[in-house]
């Protein structure tokens, strides 16, 4: 017999069995497996807005927390966990937890949990839920750590036969830092001083305690910006205001008209024009300058025609016997300048020179007319958004610490020099003063005296 014989209905039959055997096998292998847990689903956490504007999250503040999330189509939930950040704290005395069911989840059903505090966060329990459900719990009074950064929340939720799972794809809640003047700030919101004091419509409009701590911090930046405007910009106009004041007193006529038109025109022009004209005219000639480069232009132009007469002023205050005897020495016109003049000068004028450090440290407002972000620029942009006059008053203190001990310098320095090359030091009683060292100040002329 040849080998189809082995084909007959005892070989199908051996093959049916070794079919079976397998498909046997591959039964309970796939019994073997476990089935797919359908999990939790997270569909947001967020954490409601708590600054004055915008859409941050600020730390140390009390804010609104909501976690939504799905239950597997089995899942019948009768507990949910929810794990905060340590640091954080929250209330549960408005905490509430909504179930939502259909199409649009437009059903809604309070539940009323047993809930148990935590060290970390709240714990929930109550009655077993129908399958797949919708939650939405809202924390209220969460207060995240005030150093702020990227907050990672965790949960867990009990099913109905007593598991527990973890709820995995929580987003992360981004929370802003809050330094120490919002701390105190918050603080000063809770003071029933505080609204005490703000009922008076006066003291609310000019002197808001709120106000002015939330305004220290953002007025700074100005603060900052002002000196750093006339910090390079009145360095920069000495020089060519002694430079101006040198032709004035040249003995070119071409040099004293350059130089007295100079001065004529920058000091018969308001300030504030000049400004206008830079700022506006210069970009349509075509030349951009930045802002910061070109307000220290203008302020060190206009600063310098006013050291121009101020310097020739001091020059011309020198007696020309000096320069007779310097020149009866053989000391030349120069040396005579460099080594006996300009000294004097300087030092004569030095009480004068602060006065105009002062005007043009107070000039630095005029630029936030055309944008530059100094002090009155930036109390401009907090009186626009509060309605209050505060802000002002703000940045009249930071003009007030630079003015106040400068104008206090002033009065010394006129002391001192007048003492000192006066002699006005009182002698004592039944003997005669000393004798002047033979230099005296003199009185600036009538158009210098008023810079």
């Amino acid at each position: 017999m040849g080998k189809g014989a082995f084909t007959g209905p005892c070989g199908v039959s051996g093959r049916l069995r070794v079919a079976r055997a397998v498909v046997c096998v591959l039964v309970a292998l796939g019994a073997a497996v476990p089935a797919t847990a359908e999990a939790v689903t997270v569909e947001k956490l967020t954490c409601q807005p708590n600054g004055d504007s915008g859409s941050d999250v600020l730390g140390g503040v009390e804010t609104r927390l909501t976690w939504e999330l799905q239950a597997g189509p089995t899942e019948s939930l009768t507990g949910l966990t929810l794990e905060l950040p340590e640091g954080t704290t929250y209330e549960t005395e408005d905490l509430r937890l909504t179930m939502l069911s259909g199409d649009d989840l437009m059903e809604r059903e309070f539940i009323s949990p047993q809930v148990e505090e935590g060290d970390n966060g709240p714990a929930l329990m109550f009655p077993v839920t129908p399958a797949g459900r919708f939650f939405r719990l809202e924390l209220y009074g969460v207060v995240f750590p005030a150093s702020g950064g990227s907050m990672q929340c965790d949960g867990t939720y009990t099913l109905s036969d007593g598991s527990e799972h973890e709820v995995a794809g929580i987003p992360a809640v981004s929370i802003t830092a809050v330094g120490p003047f919002d701390q105190f700030k918050m603080w000063l919101e809770e003071q029933p001083w505080v609204d005490a004091w703000n009922s008076n419509t006066f003291l609310r409009l000019f002197f808001n305690p709120v106000l002015i701590v939330s305004s220290l911090p953002i007025i700074f930046g100005g603060f900052l910006m002002s000196l750093a405007i006339v910090l390079v910009a009145f360095p920069v106009a000495m020089p060519f205001g002694f430079m101006f004041a040198l032709m004035r007193i040249s003995k070119s006529r071409i040099l004293r008209a350059l130089a007295a038109v100079y001065v004529n025109l920058i000091r018969g022009t308001p300030a504030f024009l000049q400004i206008y004209i830079a700022f506006f005219g210069l970009p349509l000639a075509g030349i951009n300058i930045d802002n910061y480069t070109l307000g220290v232009i203008v302020m060190a132009m206009n600063s310098a025609a006013y050291l121009c007469e101020i310097f020739r002023a001091g020059i011309q205050s020198i007696p020309k016997g000096q320069t007779e005897a310097a020149r009866s020495l053989g000391m030349s016109a120069t040396q005579t300048m460099v080594s006996i003049i300009i000294p004097q000068t300087f030092r004569n004028v030095i009480p004068t020179l602060t006065s105009e450090f002062i005007l043009l440290y107070k000039d630095t407002s005029l630029l936030a007319a055309v944008g530059v972000m100094e002090i009155l620029m930036y109390a401009k942009t907090i009186v626009a958004t509060t309605g209050s006059i505060t802000p002002y008053v703000v940045a009249a203190l930071f003009y007030l610490v630079v003015t106040l001990p400068l104008a206090r310098v002033v009065s010394a320095l006129e002391v001192r020099l007048t003492g000192a090359t006066a002699g006005t030091n009182a002698a004592p009683l039944g003997k005669k003063p000393a004798k002047s060292a033979g230099t005296v100040v003199p009185t600036p002329p009538d158009h210098i005296a008023g810079l």
